[in-house]
C-alpha cells in the first residue's frame, strides 16, 4: 500500500506498507522502491487497524430470525469491524464445552470477519474446566436481570465464583447490575411506562454493580472486564476504584449521543435496551470520561431484533425487546466523535484502548496495530469524502440504525482482513474469509 498515512494509537505518519502471508511485513518510508506483486495506491487516505468489537450478539444458534453469523459479520465487514467477540446469550446460552464447540462448528466457513466466542458462567461450576480447554476469549458473569441458572446476585456469590478461576489467566466479563433493586422495583408495582423502566435500573444499581465487581476482583486477583456503563455515578465509582484490581471498562457509542429523553420520540422502541439511556448530564460525564482516558473500550452491544418485534404492541415499555444493531456503524459513530472534537482520529485505533486492549484477549502482537508482524487487518479511510449513515444501507436483519441520516466527514473505501480485500466501496467482495479466534491463539 503506497501513499497513505498510518494511524496507530500513538501516532500518525506517512508511510508505505508491505504485506506478506496475511501480516504486515514492513513499514517503509514513503515512495521507497521495493519488489511487489501488487501495489495499491492509497494516496490521501488514512490507514487504520481493523476495529475489534468485544461485545456483540450474533444471535446464533436459536435466534437466527434476528441475526445469524453470515448477516452479522457481513454488517461488521461493511463497517470496518474485522474482529467480533460474540456474547453467549443465544438459545441455548453457551454455558458448556459441548455448546461452545457446537457454536464454533456452526460458524465455520460462514463468517466474513474473524469471530471469537465468549461463554457464560453458570451455577454448574463443574463446567468451567471443560470450557477453558476450548480457550474462549472470555467468560461472562451476570449479577442481575438474567435466568436463575446464570445469576450471581450477591457479593459472596461473585467472589466464590472468581475464586474458581484463580490462576487461569482468563478475563471475566461482568455486567454490572443489582438484582435487589430490580426486584424491589417490581415489588413496588411500578407503572408500565418509561419512567418505571428507568427506575428499575437506576445509576445506583450500575454503580453498586461496578463496586461489587471491583471489590471481588481485588479480593481474588481475578482479571475482569466491566461491561457497558453509562451513568455519571457509574463513571465516578469506576474512577475511584479502578486501581484496586486488574480491570477494564466499556461503554457503547450510542451512550455518547442519546439520553432518556429520546424514548419519548417515535423511535423510542428502537432505542430501548439495557442499561437504559440516562440524562444529558450522564451523557456529558461519559464523554468527559472518554476524553480523559477513563473508558477503556467502546463496544457496540450489537443486539438486533426484527422490525416487527420492535414495532409490536407491549403491555409495558420494559417488555419491548432490548437492544439495537451497531456493528455496521461503530466506525462511523466514533468518527462522529472525532468530528465533534471529543476524541482524535488515533483514539479510534484498537491499540489506543478506546476500542479494545488486545492483551485482554491474549492477542498481543497479533491484532490492533499496524506494525510488523501484526495481522494485516486494515481500513482505508478517505478523510476528504463525506459519508451518510442510512437505514437503507444496513445489512443486519434489524434493518435500521439509530444513527440514520447522520453525516460523517470521512468515507471507508476498503477493508482488508489478513491482507485480503473483503470490502470495496461499501460492497462485500470476498465470501466467508473470517476465522474463529481463541484466547492466546
Amino acid at each position: 500500500m503506497s501513499g497513505g498515512t498510518l494511524v496507530n494509537a500513538e501516532e500518525e505518519r506517512k508511510a508505505d506498507l508491505a504485506i506478506a502471508d496475511g501480516r504486515i511485513a514492513a513499514i517503509l518510508p514513503p515512495g521507497e522502491r521495493v519488489e511487489a506483486r501488487r501495489v495499491l495506491d492509497v494516496s490521501g487516505c488514512l490507514l487504520l487497524p481493523g476495529l475489534v468489537d468485544v461485545h456483540a450478539h450474533l444471535r446464533e444458534p436459536g435466534l437466527t430470525h434476528k441475526e445469524d453469523f453470515s448477516s452479522g459479520t457481513h454488517a461488521a465487514a461493511l463497517g470496518g469491524v474485522t474482529t467480533i467477540l460474540d456474547m453467549p446469550t443465544d438459545l441455548p446460552w453457551t454455558a458448556s464445552a459441548e455448546q461452545l464447540a457446537a457454536k464454533m462448528g456452526m460458524a465455520s466457513n460462514r463468517i466474513h470477519v474473524d469471530v471469537g466466542f465468549q461463554a457464560v458462567l453458570s451455577r454448574n461450576l463443574d463446567s468451567i474446566a471443560p470450557l477453558l480447554e476450548l480457550n474462549p476469549v472470555s467468560l461472562e458473569l451476570f449479577t442481575a436481570d438474567v435466568p436463575e441458572a446464570f445469576l450471581f446476585p450477591t457479593l459472596d456469590a461473585v467472589v466464590e465464583l472468581l475464586k474458581c478461576l484463580s490462576g487461569t489467566d482468563t478475563t471475566v466479563g461482568i455486567s454490572p447490575g443489582d438484582e435487589s433493586i430490580l426486584l424491589g422495583s417490581a415489588r413496588r408495582g411500578s407503572a408500565p411506562d418509561v419512567a418505571a423502566f428507568l427506575a428499575s435500573r437506576p445509576p445506583l444499581a450500575e454503580a453498586n454493580g461496578i463496586a461489587r465487581a471491583m471489590l471481588a476482583a481485588a479480593a481474588t486477583g481475578a482479571r475482569i472486564h466491566v461491561r457497558q456503563i453509562n451513568s455519571k455515578l457509574g463513571v465516578e465509582t469506576w474512577t475511584r476504584l479502578r486501581g484496586l484490581a486488574d480491570a477494564s471498562v466499556e461503554t457503547t457509542p450510542q451512550n455518547f449521543f442519546f439520553s432518556s429523553d429520546c424514548y419519548s420520540t417515535a423511535h423510542g422502541a428502537r432505542l430501548k435496551a439495557s442499561p437504559p439511556f440516562r440524562s444529558q448530564e450522564d451523557v456529558m460525564a461519559l464523554r468527559e470520561a472518554l476524553q480523559a482516558g477513563l473508558i477503556d473500550i467502546v463496544a457496540t452491544d450489537h443486539a438486533p431484533h426484527t422490525p416487527s418485534e420492535k414495532a409490536a404492541s407491549y403491555a409495558a415499555f420494559a417488555d419491548i425487546p432490548g437492544g439495537m444493531p451497531g456493528l455496521q456503524t461503530l466506525l462511523q459513530a466514533m468518527l462522529k466523535l472525532v468530528d465533534e472534537g471529543v476524541i482524535l482520529m488515533r483514539d479510534i485505533c484498537p491499540g489506543s484502548a478506546r476500542v479494545i486492549r488486545p492483551s485482554d484477549s491474549g492477542w498481543d502482537g497479533r491484532k490492533g496495530r499496524i506494525a510488523p508482524g501484526y495481522e494485516a487487518d486494515i481500513l482505508v479511510l478517505d478523510p476528504q469524502q463525506e459519508s451518510v449513515i442510512a437505514n437503507a444501507e444496513q445489512v443486519s436483519k434489524a434493518g435500521y440504525t439509530p444513527f440514520d441520516g447522520w453525516r460523517v466527514k470521512a468515507r471507508l473505501r476498503r477493508v482488508f482482513l489478513r491482507g485480503e480485500e473483503i470490502v470495496r466501496e461499501g460492497i462485500l467482495v470476498q465470501e466467508a474469509q473470517g476465522q474463529i479466534v481463541v484466547r492466546g491463539g
